[in-house]
Order: C-alpha cells, then structure tokens, then sequence
C-alpha cells in the first residue's frame, strides 16, 4: 500500500524510455507524508511479528502465489518504466519470488533461539541466542532490477519479523506501488509493507524517519550521502552500491562459455547491472581467440531487441564519454565506438587495448560496453581486477584453477565457469566491500541483517563461590589462574 497523499500534494510522472509515454503519475511525497507511513508501520510491525515464523511464513506464501499469479502483468510495468524487453522483466520476477519462497521458508531455523556452548568456566549457566526483529526497515531502492534488488532487502526483512517502508526509485515508482498493492490484499490492508514516493528528498525523508534500519542500493556517491544523513540519528545502514566487475579468462577456459558469458553479463539490460561484467581480462595464449567469438556475438545483437535504452536518459552520455576517453588513450574499438552513445539506445561496443588508467576500467559504465584486455598471465589479471575501489562481483573461466582463482579476488562474490550465478542462489550472500558497500542481503546472512541479536544468559544451579561477587576469596582467582595456565597455557 501506499502513503497516503494530500489533496495538494504535487505528483509526478513515470516515463516509457522506449516511447517517452506516461506510464502513471505518483505522488511526491513529503517528510510528513513518510513519517505518518513510518508511524503507522510502527503499529502493524508489533502484529507483523506476533505472526511468528510459521504465520509470516503462511502470508508470504500467500503473497508468493499471489506474484507468480500476476507475474505477467508486473513484468509489464517494470518492462514499461525501465524499457527493459518483457522477458528480461520476467527473469527478474522469477529471481525475486525465489528469493521470497526461500526467506519465508528458512527464517525459523536460521533465526529461532537457539542453544550455544557455555564453556568450562560457565558451566552452571545455559546460554541461548535469539534474532529478534528491528521494528521498521527503510528500503531504497533503484531502477535498473526494481523488483528483484529491493525484494533481497524486503522479502528478507518481512520475513525476520519487521515492517518495511519502501522508497522506490523516481523512474520507477509503479513497479514499488505493485508490490506493496499485491502484498496488502495478503494482510488485509494492514500498513505491513507501504511505499512512499518520490525524489531525492522523499530518501532523505525517509533517513530521518526514525526507522531502525535503511537499505540502500544505488551509486557510491549517492550511498555516501545516506550514510551521512543517517549518521545524523545513528540510524544503522546497509549499503549496496556499483561494481567494476572483472572477467578471468583463463588458458584452459572454455572459450564459447566465456565468451558467451561476458557478452551477455556485459550487455543484458543494456549493461545496467551492478554486478555486470565491465572488465575482461584474458590470458594472451588466447587472447585471438577469445576476442573474435565475443565480436560475433556482440555484432549480433540488436539493441531495441535483445536489449533496450538507458532507463536514465543522461546515462547514455557517460558511456560516450568513457568511450571517447579510452579512443583518445590509444585503445581499439571493435565493435561500435565513437557515436555508438549518442542516443538513449547505446550500442554494443567492445575495446581493446585500453589503458588502465581510463574511465572505461576505473568507473563503473552501466551500459553496454566492454573491455577487453590482454594480460600475460592470470597473475597480472588478478592484480588489475583488484586494482580498483570497488570490490562487489567477478566471473572467473578457468577449467583447473577456477576457485583458487576466485579465492584470490577481493570481492563479495565470485562465478566460476558462468556468470551472475550467484544472485540466483538465494542462500548465498550478496554484497560487496570497499566502494561497493558493506551489510548483505539474501542468505542466512541477509535475514539475520534485519535482526538485532539478543544473548541470554541463565543460571541453572548457584556455584558454591560465586566468582562474581564482591564476597568473592582471594584464593578462589588463584584456582581460577591455574586452570587457565592448565587449559589455555600449553
């Protein structure tokens, strides 16, 4: 559901990036429209969390059916507002109900209370641990997957127990609306999961709300502003940003496999893809041969059918101007080059031969261009994949060597032998280090990102001296001293 707007609340419109048609008209929410939606959240959150793990699980069942029902109809709208073809808006839809089917099933086990050891010295003591829910999460989201990325924060949310207050992306509004509609027909309109909408402001707004958690994806830059904004209440965050994603080639690499794969890990949803591949560096034996079957696939395909325009106009002009940048370093373009961005349907274009110190390798593209580069060995592809600020994903092609070579990538996570295979994997992980974020969504670890962990411990029988107690005797540490010397000592 969405907050409520005022009678002269001003709106705003979602554009078709295909037709520049008006796919629906939004309210732009203000501070006060996002902290009425975060008041009321507060209320459903304590009725969200008596459901307990097996009632969440039986509404987001529900809810599951309920998406798989209208998947047609919701990959329409994401279709239309990110300009994305309409089986490219399907996968997307399939990834994210996955992802929910496996929060609502495994949520039970990996955050009911549990037992933990108590060690020798607290032998009398029994010791549990519990993963209770924050209250209210705040979830930013973007535009390139709009229901798929904001969905590992809000399916893994909703079902550790809280309530989410969701913040789509201005290009993308409709898609949020759908969701959270579809959710509320699940609870009978209870303000469980609300969507406010708008511009930069409403995200900020929504920082300075008061709830207990933001989850952002987005840009660096724009994940720097967060944290400031949330450090101003001490509101905790977890940060998704870009990638600069590298590709291994190896010299046993299945070449058609991994040539396939960094043209379509390079150019699906026109290179918008945080964890797309940026950068190809393959090992000079068969750097020949690599190169020439990832031209002929990318000669192949035709923009406006396999993949469609920056769903951000402007985006178009940064990915000229890497191009022009690395042309003018002395790199090759082998397919497309200079002009191929002039227009909001980019396309392909792959380099070579392109110094590392241009923008092309050392800012994130987010359109559909590729470079390759020659290194001597996979010694050298390591140092330069990891020679960058970000640190989110790699694909690595390699028959013999492929998971010591990813075990050598700093990075969130790692494909062998194909590509993005971990974003599928709703047991997985999923997030970066250094430019690229801190925190994770999906997996045991993103559903415990939701919760605050509580540690109790119970005294199940009085000691015959109690060691922490002023009344304690002096000879009592002596004994104490030897048996750490005895147990810990040798």
């Amino acid at each position: 559901m969405t907050a409520t707007q005022t009678p002269a609340q001003s709106t705003f419109e979602s554009l078709d990036p295909r037709t520049g048609e008006v796919v629906g008209t939004h309210p732009d929410h203000t501070a006060a429209d996002v902290g009425a939606a975060v008041a009321r959240a507060a209320d459903a959150a304590q009725w969200w969390a008596d459901q307990g793990f097996d009632g969440r699980h039986r509404l987001l069942g529900e809810w599951r059916r309920a998406l798989v029902r209208g998947l047609d109809d919701l990959a329409g709208v994401v279709a239309a507002e990110t300009g994305k073809p309409l089986d490219d808006a399907r996968l997307e839809l399939v990834l994210a109900v996955d992802h929910l089917d496996w929060a609502a099933k495994h949520a039970a086990k990996v955050l009911g209370t549990r037992s933990v050891p108590s060690g020798l010295l607290m032998a009398n003591q029994a010791a549990t641990l519990t993963y209770a829910p924050l209250g209210v999460v705040g979830v930013i989201g973007p535009w390139n997957y709009p229901v798929f990325t904001p969905m590992g924060s809000i399916a893994y949310a909703l079902a550790a127990g809280n309530a989410v207050i969701f913040k789509p992306s201005e290009l993308t509004p409709g898609v949020g609306v759908a969701l959270a509609d579809s959710f509320a027909e699940i609870v009978a309109g209870r303000p469980v999961f609300q969507v406010v909408t708008g511009h930069a402001e409403t995200g900020v707004a929504l920082c300075r709300a008061g709830v207990a958690k933001i989850a952002f994806t987005g840009s660096t830059a724009t994940g720097k502003r967060v944290m400031a904004t949330c450090a101003e209440t001490l509101t905790p965050v977890l940060i998704e940003c870009g990638g600069k994603d590298p590709l291994i080639v190896d010299v046993d690499a299945d070449l058609d496999a991994a040539a396939d794969a960094a043209v379509w890990g390079g150019m699906s949803n026109a290179g918008q893809t945080c964890v797309g591949v940026e950068r190809v560096y393959v090992v000079d034996t068969v750097a020949d041969a690599f190169t020439a079957k990832v031209v002929a696939k990318a000669r192949a395909l035709e923009p406006g059918r396999e993949f469609g325009p920056m769903t951000m106009e402007s985006q178009a002009a940064v990915v000229q101007g890497q191009i022009d940048d690395a042309l003018a370093k002395g790199a090759r373009a082998l397919v497309g080059g200079a002009g191929s961005a002039d227009r909001r349907l980019v396309e392909p274009v792959v380099l070579t031969d392109v110094p590392e110190d241009s923008t092309a390798v050392t800012e994130e593209t987010f359109g559909p261009l590729l470079v390759v580069n020659r290194v001597p060995d996979v010694d050298e592809a390591v140092r330069r994949a990891n020679a960058t600020g970000y640190g989110l994903g790699a694909t690595v092609f390699s028959k013999a060597r492929g998971t010591e070579i990813a075990a050598r990538l700093r990075c969130g996570m790692v494909s062998v032998n194909s590509v993005i295979s971990f974003a599928g994997i709703p047991a997985l992980p999923f997030g970066g280090v250094g430019d690229s974020g801190f925190g994770r969504i999906h997996g045991e670890d993103g559903l415990r990102e939701f919760t605050r962990p509580q540690a109790v411990a119970r005294q199940r029988f009085a000691l015959p001296i109690a060691i922490t107690s002023f009344t304690r005797p002096a000879a009592v540490m002596k004994v104490l001293v030897g048996l750490m010397r005895v147990l810990h000592g040798r």
